[in-house]
């Protein structure tokens, strides 16, 4: 095989159309571009979502709703949550083994909700101050 001799298959390059080329190529004179109008100019292409001056339908809508893409590594944990786990401290990587928060979870924050009724000791966690409250009246340790 030599450098000189080598053709790409055969229906992998298929050849252009060739506009403006006389009537019996149907794509003669006008190129299939019809009569006159924006379309028909050469460069006569506008934005995306432009609708002739008329205010486009993207700022017609209201703005509505926030997400932030941050908040796929922030969790809530309940105090019922807690209240089932069996070890001395309970920190993230606890939880993340136990499948209580996700694996990506990089911050967890301990609410208000459920009943606790043991003492337990968290490290690096945040809580609420209903959360803390209850925490601290049973005896339990919020390490920071």
């Amino acid at each position: 095989m030599f450098l000189n001799t080598i053709q790409s298959a055969y229906g992998s390059r298929k050849k252009s159309v060739r506009v403006g080329r006389g009537i019996g190529s149907t794509l003669g004179k006008t190129c299939g571009r019809g009569h006159k109008g924006q379309k028909a100019r050469s460069g006569g292409f506008h934005k995306v979502g432009f609708e002739g001056g008329q205010m486009p339908l993207q700022r017609r809508l209201p703005k509505i709703g926030f997400k932030s893409a941050l908040s796929k590594f922030s969790s809530e944990v309940r105090l019922s949550d807690l209240e089932r786990i069996n070890t001395e401290t309970i920190d993230l990587d606890i939880l993340k083994s136990l499948s209580i928060v996700p694996i990506f979870t990089r911050s967890v924050k301990i609410i208000d909700s459920g009943i606790l009724t043991k003492s337990v000791r968290l490290a690096g966690l945040k809580c609420t101050a209903g959360a803390k409250a209850k925490i601290i009246a049973l005896g339990g340790v919020i390490e920071v």
